[in-house]
């Protein structure tokens, strides 16, 4: 285990290369398994979960390696053991998203439910519903799916009851190779999701999206190669657009589509944080003070729920009460509880809602980590506070950030790491 240790005070300035995104990069390289021939994706991250699906499919079979420092080359040539193990699944819930393109090139996988993060209920019901919609069967038992379809896939319509991003991936990456025509109605409109449709179909995939929330494929007998640069991380750049607020520095991010952060920027306007899209990126600078703001999350384009935990301390520096109205996760205002040790202000009104008051000094505290967004709230925090913070968990931040202490480092910041 290792922890942070984080001295506040030290206002950011300078420039920062974002990395490619975790929410896109782990759904591509499920998607190399569904051609034989050579995958090379650009721009991937450096961090765990990368790592984790990097083992998994080279249990599986596949032939995947890093070359050139920020490329991957995956050959999903064939598969020795149509199998993920629990250890995979326990480790990130994104395993599971190996069920469609293993399923629909192989004709079997079995599968084990998976964990990840515990920010609330995220049943997996809707994918293997999906699955079944497109002819396969599966059986649940002992903590695994057991998932055939030994005359293929067959196209389908699927109407998700709510947008699930990983749901209709996974049904995306099943359908590019059934028979026919499949139909997802409420699919997600995330740019990940859109990510993964450009690289399908550059490897001859036939989709579609003919209305904002409706993906229509066309089935094909086979997929070739492609080289693809993995879109910029959408949720780190916010993170280090909020560290340059509460910090009352400025930052230059590089590699990321402002476009992909409209609701976030939206929300920052309106708290008087100042910002302007410069040449690949986002330049984002700090003011004397900010406005309170309420917000709601909900799939894109409205607010990311990825973001709301790094926006609840750039609410704790505002002059007023703000409020967050989390509708997508049950148990992701946790978070708020280590941020009210270091001296927020922060009331929980139902499971859903929280209640923050500013403008409040947050103080160096011992702090734990519960989950991956949660972890970068911490390090915000303890960058805004007075004192030094030991913070614990950062095997979570991890996950999802590559590098992050070497870039707030680079950046002006006091925090390193030590083995507990």
């Amino acid at each position: 285990m290792q922890k942070f240790i984080v001295t506040g005070g030290a206002p950011l300035h300078g420039s920062v290369r974002i990395a490619g995104a975790k929410n896109a990069v782990l759904k591509l390289m499920a998607a190399a398994a569904l051609t034989d021939e050579p995958v090379r994706l650009l721009n991937v991250p450096k961090i765990s979960d990368v790592m984790i699906m990097r083992e998994t499919m080279g249990d599986i079979g596949f032939g995947v390696r890093r070359v050139n420092g920020d490329a991957l080359e995956i050959t999903a040539a064939d598969a020795d053991w149509l199998f993920v193990p629990l250890e995979a699944a326990m480790k990130m819930r994104s395993s599971f998203i190996l069920l469609g393109p293993l399923l629909t090139r192989f004709g079997r996988v079995i599968i084990s439910n998976p964990g990840g993060d515990r920010i609330g209920r995220r049943p997996v019901d809707l994918h293997v519903a999906a699955m079944e919609a497109l002819g396969a069967t599966i059986e649940y038992k002992n903590g695994y799916y057991f998932a055939s379809a030994p005359r293929g896939l067959r196209g389908a319509r699927i109407e998700f009851p709510y947008v699930t991003v990983m749901g209709t991936e996974n049904a995306l990456l099943a359908a590019v190779l059934a028979r026919g025509t499949t139909v997802i109605e409420n699919a997600a409109r995330e740019p990940e999701t859109d990510d993964l449709v450009a690289m399908l179909g550059a490897m001859g995939a036939r989709i579609e999206r003919t209305a904002p929330h409706r993906l229509e494929v066309e089935g094909v007998e086979r997929l070739r190669g492609v080289e693809h640069r993995v879109m910029g991380d959408r949720l780190e750049a916010g993170t280090f657009a909020i560290a340059a607020a509460v910090t009352g520095g400025e930052v230059d991010m590089s590699g990321v589509d402002p476009a992909h952060l409209g609701s976030f920027l939206e929300v920052l306007g309106g708290m008087g944080v100042p910002y302007e899209a410069v040449a690949d990126g986002l330049r984002v600078r700090a003011a004397d003070g900010y406005r309170p703001c309420d917000v709601e999350t909900a799939p894109y384009p409205g607010f990311a729920t990825d973001l709301q935990a790094p926006l609840a301390v750039l609410m704790t520096q505002a002059d007023g009460d703000s409020r967050i109205h989390e509708t997508i996760y049950e148990d992701r205002l946790d978070y708020t509880l280590e941020l009210v040790k270091m001296g927020a202000v922060i009331e929980i009104e139902d499971q859903h809602t929280a209640c923050v008051a500013g403008p409040t000094q947050l103080h160096g505290r011992e702090v734990t980590i519960s989950d991956l967004r949660a972890g970068a709230t911490l390090v915000l925090a303890a960058l805004a506070a007075d004192e030094t913070s030991v913070i614990s968990g950062v095997e979570h931040v991890d996950r999802g950030y590559e590098q992050i202490e070497a870039k707030l480092v680079a950046l002006g910041a006091q925090i390193h790491r030590i083995d507990a």
